[in-house]
């Protein structure tokens, strides 16, 4: 497991190759896959899954666990924020919830899905190859029974859209004032784990007395500010 999560978090851009003398990437995503949205999506739970996907976006886009994933030009990609940064997730480490996603919830199917019935998942196994398929014994065999229930979406982000859409720090700072849930998928929630500690805000200095100086950021008025506890789930 520990080794599939490195290899997740290396391929989402979060861990640099031990060689390298420079880091790459080093924190949240930051690939630009050629998707712009200018506000929050319409999200739709797929029937029986513990998925949401975007009926009304020409993009293969779904929400599941507390991240936003995105097939396309046979990658995966994934992001905490609705427009990203994206970084690219490997086929062996995707959750198999999002790969048990039915034919006809992909808005922009690619032409190796034609053919597939439409209330299946697409072959990966076919697609992927037997190594694959050899690394994710029972990714289609579906019960439903066990599924976790479907993660809270996290409407706070409609808030932030066009010009006000936040940088990456600014992003995890949001997250961590307003979405409160903790990924259910082992693999994501130590992904989670690892992506609070690298933006963990320093440790304040003591102020006379041994006294801390107040959280400035609680102090200001401004869109954030306003009926945040609303959004914790």
């Amino acid at each position: 497991m520990r080794r599939k999560f490195f290899l997740f978090l290396f391929l989402l851009g979060l861990v640099a190759p031990a060689t390298a003398e420079v880091s790459i990437g080093i924190g949240l995503p930051n690939i630009s896959i050629g998707i712009n949205l200018q506000s929050y999506p319409h999200l739709v739970p797929v029937p029986g899954h513990p998925v949401y996907y975007a009926p009304q976006l020409r993009s293969n886009y779904f929400f599941y666990d507390g991240m936003y994933w995105i097939y396309q030009d046979d990658r995966w990609y994934a992001s905490d924020w609705y427009n990203g940064p994206w970084g690219i997730v490997a086929p062996e480490v995707v959750p198999v919830y999002v790969l048990r996603v039915p034919v006809r919830y992909y808005r922009r199917p690619p032409a190796h899905f034609r053919g597939w019935q439409a209330d299946a998942p697409p072959h990966w196994n076919q697609h992927w190859g037997k190594e694959w398929e050899k690394r994710r014994q029972g990714w289609d065999r579906s019960d439903r029974g066990s599924a976790p229930p479907p993660a809270p979406l996290p409407v706070y982000q409609r808030r932030y859209d066009g010009n006000q859409y936040p940088d990456i720090r600014q992003q995890e700072e949001l997250r961590a004032r307003h979405y409160a849930y903790r990924p259910q998928d082992p693999m994501l929630r130590e992904y989670d784990d690892s992506r609070r500690a690298r933006y963990a805000p320093p440790p304040q200095k003591s102020g006379k007395n041994g006294q801390r100086p107040p959280d400035s950021r609680h102090s200001q008025a401004g869109p954030q500010g306003k009926g945040h506890d609303d959004d914790r789930k």
